[in-house]
């Protein structure tokens, strides 16, 4: 298994599957005032498209992934990738915004099933140091998504209206599809499924969770990556707000911290097969953490000075660059025996924790650049202790 070679076409298009729905997350949102005009709602209103997109990448993370164990990965990743063509165009053709959101929240299902069937169809192919090398490189493709998804929408927004946005979204899912079909074999032999039953489903991850070794991973994941939502949710008031920073230098921070979180995935590959993805995640969150509370102690020390903020969370999303896929292949590997289940945990954990604390940053304020670096710090803090916890672990990790 680890020494199986695939074509890198396959893992193009698991980067395209990976990558979709971060893409569509935001890449919109530069048209909200205008999405709100033609519908007819207030800005709130058409903000709750973008909750009813997460609720829908979590739920379709967490039922989608056991499904996959038992159908196979391929049909999930064809169904799902047709359907997330046709509810992207239902976006772009919708006649009100109670439509629209229905729609996003099909959209957010059905674009989940490249996320977390992708990571089940590596964990098939491959085991141990390949794993991470591969979750490396899906890493290394997708990082740029969250940030290249504004400047794609500013760009078809130049020249076309909002609807424009869903149309490009829903010709990425016919891609999907195709690339699905030419490159994207079925991982997971018959012989090898179980159940698809939704009581199967729930007591396959009901055991899963059980286990110490994915337990530990799974809960360092999901605080890691509530600290990423926090980021994306508050650093761009914070930059703009408080660090005075304008929308141009903005973009160049977020593009500057993406090339920090993409070098960081391809030293995860190329150091995983002598350290193995135990050290890696380790050394990972812990360089995270400390990059964070070093940035909170110099901020409230200092005030909002944005040399410092800038290279704390450059440090930050590059640490967790090293730390993603590392954490990923491990857990994975300990949940190998249903792949879909423990992705599902993984993807979904992630979402909901992070859906839960972002609007946190507001809550507390954006008038200072404390409460973001103390909450972040806050979640890296329980990642690591996670990540740091005494289980047992295969003996490549």
């Amino acid at each position: 298994m680890t020494t199986r070679t695939v074509p890198s076409a396959l893992i193009a298009v698991l980067a395209l599957l990976t990558g979709i729905a971060p893409l569509a997350t935001d890449m919109y949102v530069p048209g909200l005032p205008d999405l709100s005009r033609t519908l007819g709602t207030s800005p709130s209103v058409a903000q709750l498209s973008m909750t009813a997109f997460l609720v829908g990448v979590v739920a379709g993370q967490l039922v989608l992934g056991p499904v996959s164990d038992g159908t196979g990965r391929r049909r999930v990743l064809l169904a799902g990738s047709a359907l997330f063509a046709v509810s992207s165009l239902a976006c772009a053709l919708a006649p009100s915004i109670e439509v629209f959101n229905a729609a996003r929240l099909c959209q957010g299902i059905t674009g989940a099933a490249g996320i977390v069937v992708s990571r089940a169809v590596i964990t098939d192919l491959f085991a141990g140091a390949a794993a991470a090398r591969k979750f490396s490189a899906l890493a290394a493709i997708t990082s740029a998504a969250p940030v290249l998804a504004p400047v794609l929408g500013g760009a078809i927004l130049s020249v076309a209206s909002w609807r424009a946005v869903f149309a490009a979204l829903a010709v990425a899912g016919v891609l999907q599809v195709a690339g699905v079909l030419l490159w994207v074999p079925e991982s997971l032999p018959a012989g090898r499924r179980t159940p698809a039953r939704p009581v199967a489903a729930l007591r396959a991850m009901a055991r899963l969770c059980r286990r110490p070794a994915l337990a530990g991973r799974v809960l360092s994941l999901c605080f890691g990556g509530a600290a990423i939502f926090l980021y994306l949710a508050g650093s761009t008031f914070v930059f703009a707000d408080v660090a005075g920073a304008s929308p141009g230098l903005v973009s160049v921070v977020y593009g500057v911290n993406a090339l920090g979180s993409l070098a960081g995935s391809v030293l995860c590959g190329r150091l995983v097969t002598r350290f193995g993805t135990g050290a890696l995640l380790r050394a990972g969150i812990t360089t995270a953490c400390a990059a964070s509370a070093v940035m909170l102690i110099l901020l409230a020390v200092t005030g909002a000075h944005l040399a410092v903020l800038w290279a704390g969370l450059f440090l930050v999303v590059t640490a967790f660059g090293l730390y993603f896929p590392a954490v990923t292949a491990a857990a994975q590997e300990a949940g190998r025996d249903a792949p879909g289940a423990t992705s599902a945990l993984l993807g979904g954990g992630q979402f909901l924790l992070g859906g839960a604390v972002a609007p946190a940053v507001g809550l507390f304020g954006t008038g200072s650049a404390v409460p973001l670096a103390a909450l972040l710090t806050g979640c890296l803090l329980l990642a690591t202790a996670a990540a740091h916890a005494k289980v047992p672990t295969p003996q490549w990790a």
